[in-house]
């Protein structure tokens, strides 16, 4: 199956500072507030969700292709997701912009102080579907990204029938009833975590029967206690695999996407596409940061068989031959 994601590339600029913001803020004099705070660390990570899903889609045998716009300082991270397995020849260069960046100081009690410039993101909606480089593909996500962006993609999956997965995550906000309302009609799939498929359910007017009539399948994530997966009138509760270690919840969801994603690529049954989702998402919760946690295909069985019993099924996995496109 092949699998093109859609979504925000972005670099995260990650900062400690060894205070506490509150001290240094007079509540008398915050309208010509001008400060400015050393920072004992700097980290950059790569990040974005579209990137972060097809990192781990590839490491599990995928070979993901991402539609996004970027700036000129894409170059190393090109490389970086090429070598991993990820096609990259839809990611479009904006001449003269930087790539999305999130800039966030964060003090000795998690209190946040964030900025994030949209760059090349802003201009997403200028690529089109028509004009994708490479095959058909058989399956496009639609995950957060420029506004006008996701639309234009929605609206285009319809025009060409191309089978869509609609993941606003944190785009929901941006969102009115009417929009999420078209967005879902005619989707394939939607995956959203707890609170934002009621957050859903509240802006479209929407039940839950509303919603499902509409998509073949739908994933709610719901963190620590797994998640929920609904199809066919059915629904099943996969469980979160125990990890004793949680060094960073950034990617969690991307990750489990992934998973998910490669279960059904596969034509998995339903409850292993969602424990294939939970696994991916426990090794990234393991690591610091939405691609630094690494696994090849047969590790990652070897502890999925720690937890439960696929029957031999994911053998396929260690097969270079996908499995027919049954589940679309």
């Amino acid at each position: 199956m092949d699998i093109l994601i859609t979504g925000s590339v972005a670099y995260d600029y990650l900062m400690t500072f060894p205070g506490l913001f509150r001290e240094h803020l007079l509540a008398e004099h915050l309208e010509k507030i001008s400060l400015s705070f050393l920072v004992e660390t700097l980290i950059r990570r790569r990040g974005g969700i579209a990137p972060n899903i097809a990192y781990t889609l590839a490491l599990l045998g995928g070979r993901p292709r991402v539609l996004a716009t970027v700036g000129e300082d894409f170059e190393d991270y090109r490389s970086w997701l090429e070598e991993q397995g990820v096609d990259t020849q839809n990611i479009q260069v904006v001449p003269g912009k930087y790539t999305a960046s999130y800039f966030a100081t964060t003090d000795q009690s998690n209190a946040q102080v964030a900025s994030f410039y949209p760059g090349a993101m802003a201009h997403a909606a200028e690529l089109s579907l028509h004009e994708l480089k490479g095959a058909k593909p058989d399956l496009v996500v639609v995950s957060p990204n420029e506004p006008a962006a996701m639309e234009r993609y929605i609206r285009e999956c319809k025009e060409l029938g191309l089978a869509y997965i609609y993941d606003p995550s944190q785009q929901i906000v941006r969102a009115d009833g009417e929009v999420l309302r078209r967005c879902l009609d005619g989707a394939h799939a939607l995956f959203a975590n707890e609170y934002e498929f009621e957050l859903i359910k509240d802006k479209t007017g929407m039940t839950e029967v509303d919603i499902l009539a509409h998509l073949k399948f739908m994933v709610v994530t719901l963190g620590p206690k797994g998640a929920a997966v609904y199809f066919d009138a059915n629904k099943t509760l996969v469980e979160a695999v125990p990890t004793g270690q949680i060094v960073d919840p950034t990617g969690g969801g991307d990750a489990f996407r992934a998973g998910f994603l490669t279960g059904y690529r596969l034509a998995l049954d339903w409850e292993t596409c969602g424990r294939l989702g939970s696994l991916a998402a426990t090794y990234c919760l393991e690591n610091e940061g939405p691609q630094a946690h690494h696994f090849t295909p047969a590790e990652f069985i070897a502890r999925y068989r720690q937890h439960y019993d696929d029957g031999g099924k994911l053998d396929l996995l260690l097969s270079s031959k996908q499995s027919p496109i049954s589940n679309l």
